[in-house]
């Protein structure tokens, strides 16, 4: 049954949020463009008509906020990126994400990773793919390991003096990196982070242990990636008596970009029962409640979406049209509650009260003691 008429509705993509503490405004739906290339093959690869009409749907949709990356489809993906803005005319409405890290010359030890020389030549690059003469924000795209936290930094705050990068943010770190790499600039002066983009789904909840936490306290804005886990939350995967994946999709056919999402596990299926249950209670997709269930999490500011079909864009522009029902919202949180790892199991009532003994203290009042 289709009850989509007596769910709250919420326009998605004309309200814009500060992106961390900055004065960035940004989508509450960001388009990913790993898929617009030919170069990665079937599943990843679309055509060129097939991207426009994607990325000016999103554009005319009232989205902004575009993400890409020097590696995705071997550049490619800049440069149809670059190609569509130009064509319109339209540098100053978009506002453009692009990441660096990750090597484009394998013979050369520093063609990849997180040092000034690195960062420097893949930053120039990728204004030459995109035709333009700066980039609203530029990501690390993977911590190397090895390079200095302080030389990247550096590096980042030369980039936004020179003009050629706006606001800069990180991908997939470390949480101790994420700290030190945010007092950094705080103590000298540098451009501060005020974006970090991290894996977070029902089916991936492992940010919320640390991050989310970290990214509230430093004024940093979330924007998930990968918020289908794989594809596995579109419902369109099932798991047979032999315990055998089947549905089409990357899960069945390629690679994906966390293997370390288990399609089989009982949680995980518990998880995708939940939300094909929901479906069928309020008309949205199991998809539109697994996207809605993510952008409206603490301190997540922008979702990375990304797709092969117009239909699935226009499928995700309206998953935040409308609340999840608080009791179904609360099966769910229940349902994909991830587990308590050390030393975060000290972090309760328990532990507090051999803190504060039989005293009430909270961080600050709450607004209805204000008023």
């Amino acid at each position: 049954m289709n009850n989509q008429t007596n769910t709250k509705k919420i326009n998605s993509l004309s309200t814009y949020y500060l992106l961390g503490r900055s004065g960035l405004r940004v989508s509450r739906l960001c388009l990913g463009t790993a898929t617009f290339g030919t170069a990665w093959g079937e599943g990843w690869s679309i055509s060129e008509q097939e991207a426009e009409n994607i990325f000016y749907t999103y554009l005319d949709a009232g989205g902004n906020f575009v993400d890409t990356a020097d590696c995705y489809q071997d550049g490619e993906s800049e440069r149809w990126v670059g190609k569509f803005i130009n064509v319109r005319g339209i540098r100053d409405r978009v506002v453009l994400a692009t990441k660096f890290a990750m090597t484009m010359d394998p013979s050369n030890p520093n063609a990849g990773g997180n040092s000034k020389k690195s960062m420097i030549k893949a930053c120039e690059n990728s204004l030459r793919r995109l035709q333009t003469d700066y980039i609203d924000l530029y990501y690390m795209h993977h911590w190397d390991t090895i390079t200095p936290v302080e030389e990247m930094m550096a590096a980042f705050d030369e980039l936004v003096k020179s003009g050629k990068v706006l606001y800069v943010g990180l991908c997939n770190p470390p949480g101790w990196y994420l700290g030190r790499a945010q007092t950094l600039p705080e103590w000298r002066g540098w451009q501060k982070i005020c974006a970090i983009q991290l894996e977070y789904s029902l089916a991936m909840r492992d940010i919320e242990r640390e991050y989310v936490d970290a990214a509230l306290e430093l004024g940093i804005g979330i924007c998930p990636w990968s918020p289908l886990a794989n594809g596995l939350l579109t419902g369109k995967y099932q798991v047979t008596d032999s315990q055998q994946l089947e549905g089409k999709g990357r899960m069945t056919s390629t690679w994906v970009t966390d293997p370390d999402v288990e399609p089989k596990s009982s949680r995980n299926q518990r998880i995708v029962d939940k939300l094909v249950n929901i479906s069928e209670k309020i008309g949205y997709s199991p998809a539109q409640i697994a996207i809605n269930w993510v952008t409206n999490r603490p301190g997540v500011i922008s979702t990375t979406i990304g797709v092969t079909l117009l239909s699935q864009l226009e499928c995700n522009i309206s998953a935040l049209e409308f609340e999840i029902p608080a009791e179904e919202l609360k099966e769910l949180n229940e349902i994909s509650k991830p587990d308590t790892a050390y030393p975060y199991v000290f972090f309760n009532e328990f532990t507090q009260r051999t803190i504060m003994g039989d005293n009430t203290v909270l961080k600050e009042p709450s607004a209805a003691t204000r008023n």
